[in-house]
């Protein structure tokens, strides 16, 4: 599949919305995660609106991007895959645990076959995986301490990552995922990786 200009577009508008952002108390542009969360989804079978919705998973909720604005530049589709995997309840302290809580309980909530498109499962899931691998990645360079970056610290984020993951295995055995083996590779690899990250937290 060769992506168009619509693809460029989309990456030129995610390094303008998130270019003065930072990786969770870290010196890393926050770009790499939306890199990383697009090569994922690229990887595991994203067509070009899923491809950009990966690009743009961020923007409604870390930015002053709106529905409407990626509806008018991106399409529906992409918009729509967008607003399904943002993290946000209005009226909610998102500086409290919580707020924090409250939060993650309503995403869980909504991850069920009837409010998810296969879009919205396969960019969120590549979203997790990406978050998964990098709290990994820092357990093995400097320990538990990486969890002090979170409000709920280990148990509140191991907890999370751990009903993550079960929803998504339950929706790989829904028709969300007929005819996308790619996405159900994905799942997989998910719950392998929070497996990894709750032996490694130990």
């Amino acid at each position: 599949m060769i992506y168009t200009t619509r693809f460029s577009d989309a990456l030129v508008l995610a390094h303008e919305l998130h270019r003065f952002q930072k990786r969770k108390e870290t010196e890393i542009p926050y770009i790499s995660h939306l890199l990383l969360v697009t090569g994922i989804a690229i990887e595991y079978g994203a067509d070009e609106e899923e491809a950009i919705a990966a690009l743009l998973h961020d923007a409604l909720e870390d930015s002053d991007a709106t529905v409407e604005g990626l509806t008018a530049q991106f399409g529906a589709t992409v918009a729509q895959t967008v607003a399904g995997c943002t993290d946000d309840v209005p009226g909610v302290d998102r500086s409290s645990v919580a707020g924090w809580q409250q939060r993650k309980e309503a995403y869980l909530a909504h991850l069920t076959e009837e409010h998810l498109t296969a879009s919205i499962l396969l960019v969120s899931c590549a979203d997790k995986l990406a978050n998964a691998h990098s709290i990994l990645a820092d357990i093995h360079q400097s320990g538990d301490a990486v969890f002090s970056r979170f409000k709920a610290g280990k148990p509140g984020t191991l907890w999370y990552y751990r009903a993550l993951s079960n929803c998504f295995i339950t929706l790989s055995a829904s028709s969300l995922t007929v005819g996308r083996p790619g996405l159900v590779s994905l799942i997989a690899e998910y719950e392998r990786a929070v497996t990894e990250l709750e032996h490694a937290a130990g």
